[in-house]
């Protein structure tokens, strides 16, 4: 096999660290943002969040700086450790207020107590409640109807046996009840919204969703059927038995099964507050009518007032004073300029994916 050789042209494009993280932060919602923001800070204990009018003084920006990359990626060898350079992180004047200010000065103050608009909901229970209120009875009946619906689980079915009930309604609350007065509020309570509550089992929840629909055509009293009499063969799909039983067609078939798979085995489920993580609207924007001129700004949980930690920069000033220097301590040093550098890219992030975002927007 013969050799030979050949010069190729290669051109590449490598994303700095800071560029990746950049873009990671631009694709966070505002929604979890204070999420992510956690993480870094759980990460790196030298990112803080400051308090309001608190701010850092490592103004110097250092997010394209190709020294900082180099310095953040040492090995941590002997030579780096007694080549450790602090000046820029240590100078005169480290107890006055910095420069650096994360926030935009864009940002109204009146955002801070902007309202952000929150979904309401009803419980399952709430809504079952207020539909029993609007029932005629008497004390004694709503005290029973009541222990009937709070015996409800978050599907809707009733499981517990009406024997229980009676039970609990008799050592509880001193309540006396017999299996007619519970199955007499039982069938009210089956005509609430949505169809289907109040059912023992699979078989009479989807009869109830389906005797509300029994104006709707043949197929809909053909599906009633079905389940009232071949509800065991139409679960383990014994279509044929079925088909002969009651004499139907495949196109009759065909429609009773689309009436049944419509319908709701949870009828509870789908109610009230279950899915926390749509319980909140959180815009990334707001636009302001101000005397006909709209103004654009940005939700305050775009801007966190994020600073470095004073501990570390005092770390920092006790080992500029200290005369004895060794390698433990170099080492400890070390860490710290890298941790620090880390927070000052992530605070540089979230102010560029705060530009970014206005940018776009405008």
């Amino acid at each position: 096999m013969a050799l030979n050789q050949s010069l190729q042209h290669k051109l590449l494009q490598k994303l700095s660290p800071q560029q990746i993280q950049l873009m990671k932060l631009l694709q966070v919602p505002t929604a979890i943002l204070d999420e992510r923001i956690k993480e870094e800070m759980e990460e790196n204990p030298a990112l803080e969040q400051g308090e309001e009018g608190m701010e850092d003084e490592f103004d110097k920006d250092e997010f394209e700086s190709d020294a900082a990359e180099e310095e953040f990626e040492k090995d941590g060898s002997e030579d780096d450790y007694d080549n450790i350079d602090i000046t820029e992180y240590v100078h005169e004047g480290d107890d006055d207020i910095g420069d650096y200010k994360l926030k935009d000065d864009n940002y109204p103050e009146a955002d801070d107590n902007r309202v952000i608009p929150h979904k309401v909901e009803t419980s399952f229970m709430e809504m079952m409640l207020q539909q029993l209120g609007m029932l005629k009875l008497t004390p004694h009946q709503q005290k029973v109807a009541e222990q009937i619906v709070g015996s409800l689980d978050d599907d809707g079915y009733l499981r517990r046996d009406i024997g229980s009930i009676i039970d609990d309604l008799a050592f509880r609350q001193n309540v006396d009840t017999t299996e007619e007065e519970i199955s007499e509020l039982l069938v009210d309570i089956q005509q609430f919204d949505p169809p289907g509550v109040g059912s023992r089992n699979l078989q009479e929840c989807l009869l109830l969703q389906l005797e509300r629909k029994i104006d709707q055509g043949p197929s809909v009293e053909l599906a009633i059927k079905v389940l009232e009499k071949y509800f065991d063969e139409f679960t383990k799909k014994h279509y044929e038995k079925i088909q002969r039983g009651l004499g139907i067609s495949d196109d009759q078939l065909r429609e009773v099964i689309q009436q049944i798979v419509k319908l709701n085995p949870k009828p509870g489920g789908n109610v009230g507050d279950e899915n926390k993580n749509n319980n909140y609207v959180i815009p990334d924007f707001f636009i302001v009518n101000n005397n006909g001129k709209l103004e654009l700004t940005l939700n305050s949980k775009n801007a966190p007032d994020l600073r470095i930690s004073e501990g570390y920069r005092d770390m920092l000033r006790d080992y500029d004073k200290g005369s004895k220097k060794d390698k433990r301590q170099k080492e400890a040093v070390f860490f710290i300029k890298q941790k620090i550098d880390s927070a000052k890219w992530f605070i540089d992030a979230i102010k560029q994916r705060q530009n970014t975002l206005l940018n776009t927007m405008e």
